[in-house]
């Protein structure tokens, strides 16, 4: 027989990554991650009133929703698959004060978002943030005293808030405000109220980071920031003090942690899932988001595929689930791939 042996045989010791590759049916026998419907997390944004689908400028494709409109996308998210929507409101700014006071009254605008949508698909997960932001008439997520976002004040309104979040029907409580203690102390509070099955997803790290500038202008907060959040939020140079962060967070009680922004923070969402175990989940934010969809709309990238990728990258990273906008956009491309 004639020996037909290249010499690439003898530089590889005769190991080719390319025969795995050579087969679409090869590919996907090999495929370590896959991007599920299961994966997916659905934030959406509430605006009082009725029949309202207020399209947001900087996120093309995403609307302001009244609370009928948010149960319509509830069903439609059932219908799909998805597990779980993350609500957030845009409340009236007659409402907006120093401390955030609106967000303790028991029928504001997220919680009567909660016991719609629960008294409709009661199938459906609903995450909802405690956060003072789209409550406070600085667009801070806490309590502003004198210059300074307070702690311990904050806190103790965030537990009074999560509280009612949790009577009104929210399966888990998702802190992104970056106080300390604000875990172990919703933890208590929960339990004093008779909510131990409630469960709570920390905003474990949160970064101070340029991607977040759509959120804002959805929730109405651009405008009234008064300074900035790097004396909460994490510095994006630091990956140290996040793992750090979540570790206490872990030590509180939480039951699944949290990385936001997403993609700029990869490292992160692995070094956290090797180090705790936990269920990891990275936020897909609204830059992220907008990014993908103003260089589709130019021609300059392929947005399903630019889509796609970024899902995959934070399954591959460790995570188990994304919260993103795309969401019902994945869950119908996946319903007629599969």
């Amino acid at each position: 027989m004639t020996d037909r042996t290249h010499s690439v045989d003898d530089v590889t010791g005769h190991r080719r990554m390319r025969r795995l590759r050579k087969a679409d049916w090869q590919r996907r026998m090999v495929q370590e991650n896959r991007l599920t419907v299961d994966d997916l997390i659905w934030p959406i944004f509430v605006v009082p009133g009725s029949d309202i689908m207020d399209p947001i400028a900087a996120m093309p494709g995403v609307f302001r929703m009244s609370i009928d409109k948010a149960v319509e996308a509830a069903k439609e998210a059932a219908d799909l698959g998805i597990p779980a929507i993350a609500t957030f409101p845009n409340v009236d700014m007659g409402l907006r004060d120093e401390t955030g006071s609106h967000i303790l009254v028991a029928d504001n605008l997220i919680n009567q978002t909660t016991a719609a949508i629960k008294k409709a698909v009661p199938n459906v997960g609903i995450i909802t943030d405690v956060a003072l932001d789209p409550f406070t008439s600085h667009g801070h997520d806490g309590i502003l005293r004198e210059g300074e976002i307070v702690n311990d004040e904050t806190v103790d309104q965030l537990v009074r808030a999560a509280v009612a979040q949790a009577d009104a029907g929210s399966d888990i409580i998702a802190p992104s405000d970056m106080m300390d203690g604000r875990i172990g102390a919703i933890r208590r509070g929960l339990d004093a109220a008779g909510h131990q099955a409630v469960g709570i997803m920390s905003y474990a790290t949160k970064f101070a980071s340029c991607y977040y500038g759509p959120y804002r202008e959805a929730i109405s907060t651009s405008g009234l920031l008064k300074g900035d959040k790097k004396t909460y939020y994490i510095d994006p140079a630091n990956g140290t003090e996040a793992i750090r962060d979540a570790a206490l967070d872990v030590e509180e009680g939480a039951d699944m942690l949290m990385v936001k922004p997403g993609l700029p923070y990869l490292d992160i969402c692995w070094r956290m899932k090797e180090a705790f175990g936990l269920p990891v989940f990275a936020y897909q934010v609204s830059g992220e988001y907008s990014q993908i969809k103003a260089a589709a709309a130019n021609g300059w990238i392929d947005g399903e595929r630019a889509m796609l990728e970024t899902l995959l990258s934070f399954k591959r990273a460790g995570c188990d689930g994304i919260l993103t906008y795309f969401a019902v956009e994945v869950a119908r491309h996946l319903a007629r791939k599969g």
